[in-house]
C-alpha cells in the first residue's frame, strides 16, 4: 500500500472492491483521499460533470457519462489525489433520464 499524499487521511482501495472494472485493478495498490456521496458534489448541467473541492485548491471531477459507465473515481487535475464517489446507479440513471440524457429504455 502506498502512503497517502500529504497524509490527508486517505482510505485504502482494495482489490476486492474493484474486481469488475479493469481500471480499478490499477488503483488496487493506491489510496484515495476520501469517499463522497454524489449528493455532496456540485453538478454542472452544461458540462454534465460533477465537481468537489480538493485540498490543493482545484476540484475533483467526474462526468455523468463516466458514472453511467460504472466509473466511481473522481480525479483532481492539479494533484495526485483521487476521490471515491458513492452513488446508486438506479438513481443516477433516473436523474439522467429526467435530464433527457439517456433513453427511457436504458
Amino acid at each position: 500500500q502506498l502512503a497517502c499524499p500529504l497524509d490527508l487521511g486517505c482510505h485504502s482501495v482494495t482489490l476486492a472492491n474493484y474486481s469488475e472494472n479493469p481500471y480499478h485493478l490499477l488503483l488496487s495498490k493506491m489510496s484515495y483521499y476520501d469517499e463522497i456521496e454524489i449528493e455532496d458534489m456540485d453538478y454542472n448541467a452544461e458540462e454534465k460533470t460533477y465537481y468537489y473541492s480538493c485540498p490543493c485548491g482545484d476540484k475533483f471531477y467526474i462526468t455523468l457519462e463516466e458514472l453511467l459507465e460504472g466509473e466511481d473515481i473522481a480525479h483532481c487535475p492539479s494533484c495526485s489525489l483521487i476521490l471515491h464517489v458513492i452513488f446508486s446507479m438506479d438513481k443516477l440513471r433516473e436523474f439522467a433520464k429526467s435530464e433527457g440524457l439517456v433513453e427511457a429504455s436504458a
